[in-house]
């Protein structure tokens, strides 16, 4: 029987650290874990459940109704110099320069935007990888992250760039890798001024500083499926 798509006109977006909400840690291991079946990968570093228990990491979770189901997710991991990044878990064997890149920013603050996925249901609204990746940058900021690593499916990469980062083509083939499978590939991008965003496109850039302003707030915008429009309620505080 063919499955019909709910309809959506409220999605909320909620941060919390990962220690402190382990519920909604199961629900988006949940909804990932889906995901990532669906296309058939199973050995993903970013994917692994160990992050539950690390209290640098941060979740963003998107659901229909609060404290629903999750439909979406991402997360950022705060670099401490003793647990890898899930980018230098991904790639440090094939380029272990990525270490030196990552260690050379701890002191000021860094880490990676990772985990970044959306399920069948939220598909083709409109609110897809673009909006969770804005949202979760401005979390990023308020964490205080100077900078922030990032690795890319070719179909995520276009919006990586437009909010502001750049590929690191001094890794990999041009900062490209073949993961995680061998027929597919990975590029490794970096934001160093997330204070500025000074290469973001001007929407990116408005839309983050207007968050870091203001981290709970509900933002309409068009749905994409219909003629009507979709509240995202965003509350990042922390």
């Amino acid at each position: 029987m063919e499955q019909h798509k709910p309809q959506i006109n409220k999605l909320y977006f909620k941060a919390f650290r990962a220690v402190d909400n382990r519920a909604a840690c199961m629900k988006f291991i949940e909804g990932h874990t889906h995901v990532l079946e669906i296309f058939g990968i199973t050995k993903i570093t970013s994917a692994k459940i160990d992050w539950v228990l690390n209290p640098g990491v941060y979740v963003v979770i998107v659901s229909a109704e609060e404290d629903g189901k999750a439909l979406a997710g991402s997360r950022v991991h705060i670099a401490d110099g003793i647990t890898p990044l899930p980018v230098e878990g991904a790639v440090g064997d094939m380029d272990n320069r990525i270490y030196g890149m990552v260690a050379d920013r701890v002191a000021n603050g860094t880490g990676e935007l990772c985990g970044v996925w959306n399920s069948w249901e939220i598909a083709g609204l409109g609110v897809g990888s673009w909006v969770l990746s804005q949202i979760t940058v401005a979390l990023s900021s308020l964490i205080g992250l100077q900078s922030l690593f990032g690795l890319t499916a070719p179909a995520t990469y276009r919006n990586a760039v437009r909010g502001g980062f750049r590929v690191v083509k001094e890794i990999g083939i041009n900062g490209k890798f073949y993961y995680p499978k061998e027929d597919l590939t990975a590029t490794v991008v970096l934001n160093d001024e997330l204070d500025t965003l000074p290469t973001a496109t001007q929407e990116s850039h408005d839309f983050v500083m207007a968050l870091r302003k203001n981290p709970k707030q509900i933002i309409p915008i068009p749905n994409k499926t219909n003629d009507g429009f979709i509240d995202m309620h965003i509350d990042i505080v922390l």
